[in-house]
C-alpha cells in the first residue's frame, strides 16, 4: 500500500494552490471563515468583514458552546453556487464544503482557486482541529454567523482544482456508466 503524504498549506493562500490537482490530500492550517447562505448575503450587502486576499471560506454552521467548537461539519456547497463569485473576485482562494459546486463556480475558480472537500458526518473530527478566534455578524445566529476559526492541520481533499479537474464529475460519470450497464442487464 502506497501512502501519499498530504500537502501542508497555511492561510492566507497564494499561488501554491495552483499546483494542486483534484484528488490531492491536504492538511490546512491557519485562519478560515465560516459562511453559509445568510452570511454570503450579508457580505454582499455590507462588505466582507475580514481581508479576503488568500482567504478560505468554509461552508459550515458550527456548533459553539462556551467559546469552544463542539462540531463543525461541512454544509452542502451547492447551496452557495449563486453567492460565491463575489468572494472569489475579491481574492478568496479556496472554498471548503461537501458535495461539490456548480459549473459556474467551477469556472470562477479556474486559474485562481480550489475547492476542498471535507467528509460529511465528521463534524467532531473537524472540531478537533479547530480553535475559535472570533465572530462577525453574530446577530445572524450560531449557524449563519461568520466564525473566525484557526485550523491545525485539518485533513482535506482537493475536490476541484484550479484547472477545472473535478472529482465529483468523475464519480457522477462513472456512476452513470455503471447504472447504464446494469439497466441493460436487467432488460435482457
Amino acid at each position: 500500500m502506497v501512502t501519499e503524504t498530504a500537502v501542508q498549506l497555511h492561510t492566507p493562500l497564494g499561488d501554491e494552490i495552483l499546483a494542486l490537482r483534484a484528488g490531492d490530500r491536504v492538511e490546512l492550517s491557519g485562519l478560515v471563515y465560516t459562511a453559509r447562505d445568510e452570511a454570503h448575503l450579508r457580505m454582499q450587502k455590507e462588505g466582507i468583514p475580514f481581508d479576503p486576499k488568500g482567504a478560505v471560506i468554509y461552508h459550515c454552521g458550527p456548533v459553539i458552546k462556551d467559546d469552544r467548537i463542539v462540531a463543525a461539519g461541512p454544509t452542502t456547497s451547492a447551496r452557495m453556487n449563486a453567492l460565491s463569485g463575489f468572494l472569489l473576485d475579491t481574492g478568496v482562494r479556496a472554498l471548503i464544503g461537501k458535495g461539490g459546486i456548480g459549473s459556474t463556480v467551477k469556472e470562477q475558480l479556474r486559474g485562481r482557486g480550489v475547492y476542498f472537500a471535507f467528509t460529511g458526518g465528521c463534524a467532531a473530527l473537524a472540531a478537533s482541529h479547530m480553535t475559535l478566534k472570533g465572530v462577525h455578524f453574530p446577530d445572524l445566529g450560531m449557524a449563519e454567523a461568520v466564525w473566525v476559526i484557526e485550523l491545525d492541520r485539518l485533513p482535506l481533499v482537493v475536490g476541484i482544482d484550479s484547472a477545472g479537474n473535478d472529482l465529483f464529475s468523475a464519480v457522477q460519470e462513472n456512476a452513470k456508466k455503471i447504472f447504464g450497464r446494469e439497466q441493460k442487464k436487467e432488460c435482457v
